[in-house]
Formats: structure tokens, sequence, C-alpha cells
């Protein structure tokens, strides 16, 4: 347990910080599961809308080091060659 009152502190705010760091990362799974479920149903169309979206929410959590940005680059990539990949 922290002993000092600026320990205590800084014990205090991690908590809060953790809880938004783990609803921002929350964001991030969810909008490429949306881009995913788009693919599997098979329509180009909606997938490229909802791709686009999701790249803006890669983009935010990555800015905010969330997630580093090689891995939202890495995200990004996959999602786009299976999108290319669908029969329009």
């Amino acid at each position: 347990m922290a002993n000092s009152a600026q320990a205590r502190k800084r014990a205090r705010q991690a908590v809060k910080q953790r809880a938004h760091n783990a609803s921002l990362r929350s964001s991030l799974r969810t909008a490429v599961k949306r881009v995913h479920k788009a693919i599997v149903a098979g329509d180009k169309a909606a997938a490229q809308s909802i791709y686009r979206e999701s790249v803006a929410v890669i983009d935010r959590v990555a800015d905010k080091k969330i997630i580093h940005k090689n891995k939202a680059a890495r995200h990004k990539s996959r999602l786009s060659a299976q999108i290319k990949g669908l029969a329009a």
C-alpha cells in the first residue's frame, strides 16, 4: 500500500486511467469485430463503410498509445486485405 500522500494520489489516478484505457481498448475490439462480421456476411459495400468508421477508432486508440502504432497498422492492413478478397 502507498505510504505517502503523493503515492496514494497516483494510485487513485492509476485506477481511473486504467478504467479509461480499458474502455478505449474495448471500443477498438468492438470496431474490429463489426468489420469482421460484415466480411463474414459477405457484404462488401457494408464492410467498406464500417471499415472506414473503424479506421478512425483504430487510429484514435493508437494515437493515445493504448496500442502500438504498428499493431494499429497491422489491424487495418489485414481488414483491408480481407475486404479486397470479397467478391463484388
